[in-house]
């Protein structure tokens, strides 16, 4: 069984995103160039729980030919107090309406995916009623981020195994990860998630991302490729490992956010040894 490397994600937070995400689901959506399977890759836009950001993100991945609307909602107490000024009983709700009306765009076979946004700071039983409840209302694959990088891999692994087994109607749905770097354990917890149940990593090239960054596309890849006996999933199933490096370089000329020479897997450095 492979891991699945979540393709194509992009927030519509604005007027600039949103033609970009259409663009992207315009042009690159239906291109199935140098894929072995002859499927184009899912476009999958993410929206805030509302009924204005949803129906936006549907307007600009509905040109994908394979399309999904990511939606998500704060499920910590912290979040929930001094963010949202919400109870848990209305966040679920909250959460259950969003999916509901993805679900109503999408159609009865919608991909829909839901994060609980700061999971790793939640309560876990509270979350496994959150998520019980999305599946009910039509969710598809449920992301559990670790949205401020707080959690430490025994604990991230530990916490899928938790809601998997505690959540009901999680043979429903693919699981998945997406981990924050602050601690420098981003790749380290996106490995034990996969451990843990998860079959989707939400994953960027160079690990870039806000603060110090998401995890690394290249050492998780590398990583399941190397040491295929220490996991039952021999590699990511939908990526060529052959173009790690020429994407590395193409995203950090673009981006113009320089790659450290001792960055693993990529750097100018990593493979450098001197006898």
């Amino acid at each position: 069984m492979g891991v699945d490397v979540c393709e194509a994600g992009f927030p519509i937070a604005s007027p600039g995103d949103f033609e970009a995400v259409t663009r992207i689901a315009k042009e690159i959506g239906p291109n199935v160039e140098g894929r072995s399977s002859g499927i184009p890759m899912r476009i999958c836009g993410l929206s805030r729980a509302n009924e204005k950001d949803i129906r936006r993100c549907y307007n600009a991945v509905k040109h994908a030919p394979l399309h999904r609307i990511h939606t998500f909602l704060a499920t910590s107490d912290i979040h929930l107090e001094h963010k949202l000024n919400m109870t848990r009983s209305e966040c679920i709700d909250k959460c259950v309406e969003a999916v509901s009306y993805a679900k109503s765009l999408l159609g009865e076979n919608g991909d829909i995916e839901f994060s609980p946004e700061d999971a790793g700071r939640s309560d876990k039983d509270f979350l496994c009623d959150v998520l019980a409840a999305v599946i009910e209302a039509g969710a598809t694959t449920l992301n559990i981020p670790d949205t401020v990088g707080y959690t430490v891999p025994r604990e991230y692994g530990d916490m899928f195994e938790y809601l998997i087994q505690g959540t009901q109607g999680a043979d429903k749905v693919v699981w998945s990860t997406h981990c924050h770097n602050d601690l420098g354990l981003a790749t380290a917890n996106t490995l034990e998630g996969i451990r843990g149940g998860a079959r989707q990593v939400e994953v960027t090239v160079n690990g870039i991302g806000e603060r110090a960054g998401n995890t690394a596309i290249e050492e998780v890849a590398m990583a399941l490729r190397t040491r295929p006996q220490m996991y039952d999933y021999v590699e990511c199933s939908n990526l060529d490992i052959s173009c790690i490096t020429r994407a590395s370089r193409m995203v950090s000329s673009f981006t113009g956010i320089s790659v450290q020479p001792n960055k693993a897997i990529v750097g100018a450095n990593a493979f450098a040894h001197e006898v």
